[in-house]
């Protein structure tokens, strides 16, 4: 799991500027994080769109992508203040991280995720040992996260991180996917589905 290009100076730098003061350098790094990370996870998405049933897994309304940032604690912290203290995600015991999602317009989004502990040994913790702050994942949201890691593996031959769909933030069911990309380098995908939202009666 490498940064992503141009360059992990550029991306430490856009999330330096995600915490700081200015507040319209936190949108324009925020958008630019975004497009960062899209743009590394374009390649295989759109190989994976392009198959009628997976395409058809995606929510009503079209592609949801949110990108994760592993940060270091004061860093998360940072973030979290100079955004109004937005709610902490409620995350599996057995997953040593914190995380809160940012959302913008234009279907912006990015998850803020640190470990939990400082002695950590989950993923998060790894990453930032390896290659410091930046961006760790690419969310892509569907309907059925059984099916769409059935169709993954079956048609593409992509294996999943886990054999078995885990409990993710709130109450979803993910998977991940360690997918090659530009430069001999790797990236994960985490396929999240969201709970149901209960029928009014």
């Amino acid at each position: 799991m490498g940064a992503v290009s141009p360059s992990s100076e550029s991306i430490a730098a856009y999330i330096s500027k995600l915490a700081g003061a200015n507040a319209k350098e936190r949108e324009t790094a925020a958008y630019a994080l975004f497009r960062l990370g899209c743009a590394s996870a374009e390649p295989v998405l759109m190989k994976w769109f392009a198959d009628p049933e997976f395409r058809a897994l995606i929510p009503r309304g079209g592609v949801l992508l949110t990108v994760g940032l592993a940060v270091h604690l004061p860093t998360f912290e940072a973030i979290r203040s100079r955004f109004g203290q937005p709610h902490v995600a409620e995350v599996p015991a057995d997953q040593d991280v914190l995380e809160f999602e940012l959302s913008f317009a234009h279907g912006v989004r990015l998850d803020v995720i640190t470990p939990r502990t400082a002695t950590g040994e989950g993923a998060i913790a790894k990453f930032l040992a390896r290659f410091g702050e930046g961006i760790q994942q690419v969310e892509c949201d569907v309907c059925d996260v059984s099916r769409a890691t059935e169709i993954l593996q079956q048609r593409f031959q992509v294996q999943p991180i886990y054999p078995q769909i885990r409990a993710g933030a709130n109450q979803t069911r993910v998977n991940f996917f360690l997918v090659p990309i530009a430069d001999n380098r790797k990236l994960l995908i985490e396929l999240v589905e969201s709970p149901k939202k209960a029928k009014k009666p």
